[in-house]
């Protein structure tokens, strides 16, 4: 294992231990370095990452999503709370929509959730999506294992909600919870088939006061449509609940189902098969990460596509023959 002098960088085994220990002061050190695009960082996330990972993988892994002013930072609050009562530690990794000029996080869900960030068996983690797909950070898979290794055995990834981010983050959770509202016109005409047909779980949320008998008709509505989909591969039938994060009801309910959730796929199998098919994509996902960074990374191929740019725009060449063309010189380079 290598050291590193990098300024404001301990050695690979400083964070190792550090993280091992579930000190949080370095798991945030080792996430900003996980999350870095510096080389050298690189070559110790790599290291990091090697090491932590026997220690990892033991946690219940959720997905949280919802349309917005669904109310996810309120929910996940009183929610991850409701967890540490039950006696578990939970990390959670807020996806931020990213400023476009500093790439930094703008939300700041640590801020949102203070309640419950100073507790000691809970970890926060606002994290910007920067340029990659969907809004979800490129490093989020890495984070999560950090989390696992530091002891926190429950760890919810909280979506933007916007774009694909939701199929990015189901593809590396286990449980995937949609948060809906009711009352906010046709139910089922606002939210994408798709995503409907992740969700091993819809909460209608806010159902307190005036808004209980909407949100039991939503129920009714989204159960009823659920049911119209295939059933999934875990063999687990999606349920419909309503909740009020702010009254601190229902929630237990979505702990109990993803409980009863995570005792059916693993006597299935499912649960381990699922996990296994995870690990596959993530080698892939960052294959074609390596090769993008790469290619855009040659200053040849940045010269050429500036020219390839003006020739499509002037209607010198198609822009099927500019691709073809640069992809050659690419190849090439490695002859």
């Amino acid at each position: 294992m290598k050291h590193y002098r990098a300024k404001n960088r301990l050695t690979a085994q400083a964070y190792i231990d550090g993280v091992l220990s579930g000190d949080r002061v370095i798991l945030s050190r080792a996430i900003t370095i996980v999350e870095s695009n510096l080389e050298s960082d690189k070559l110790l996330a790599k290291d990091i990452i090697q090491a932590i990972l026997p220690a990892s993988g033991n946690s219940v892994r959720i997905g949280v999503t919802g349309v917005p002013g669904v109310g996810k930072s309120t929910f996940i609050e009183v929610f991850g709370k409701h967890i540490i009562n039950q006696g578990h530690k939970v990390a959670i990794l807020s996806i931020d929509p990213s400023s476009q000029r500093s790439k930094g996080s703008i939300l700041g869900d640590k801020t949102r959730m203070e309640a419950l960030s100073n507790l000691e068996s809970a970890y926060i983690r606002p994290s910007a999506s920067g340029d990659t797909l969907g809004g979800v950070a490129n490093k989020t898979a890495e984070s999560m294992l950090l989390c696992e290794a530091a002891g926190y055995d429950v760890v919810l990834i909280e979506t933007v909600g916007v774009g694909q981010s939701e199929t990015a983050v189901h593809g590396m959770t286990d449980f995937f919870l949609l948060l809906m509202l009711a009352g906010a016109g046709d139910e089922l005409q606002g939210i994408k088939k798709g995503i409907m047909e992740m969700a091993d779980m819809v909460v209608i949320n806010k159902a307190d006061g005036d808004n209980i008998k909407k949100s039991e008709l939503a129920r009714l509505q989204y159960q009823n449509a659920l049911h119209i989909f295939p059933q999934s591969e875990s063999g687990w039938m999606p349920v419909v609940t309503t909740a009020s994060s702010t009254k601190n009801i229902g929630v237990d309910i979505v702990w109990d189902e993803i409980t009863k959730y995570k005792e059916l796929v693993t006597k299935n199998g499912y649960f381990d098969k699922n996990r296994n098919h995870q690990k596959i994509r993530w080698m892939y996902n960052n294959i074609n990460e390596a090769l993008k960074q790469l290619f855009y990374g040659s200053k040849d191929i940045a010269l050429q596509l500036s020219t390839l740019e003006k020739q499509i725009i002037s209607s010198e060449i198609s822009p099927v023959k500019a691709a073809q063309d640069i992809i050659e010189t690419f190849k090439k380079s490695f002859e």
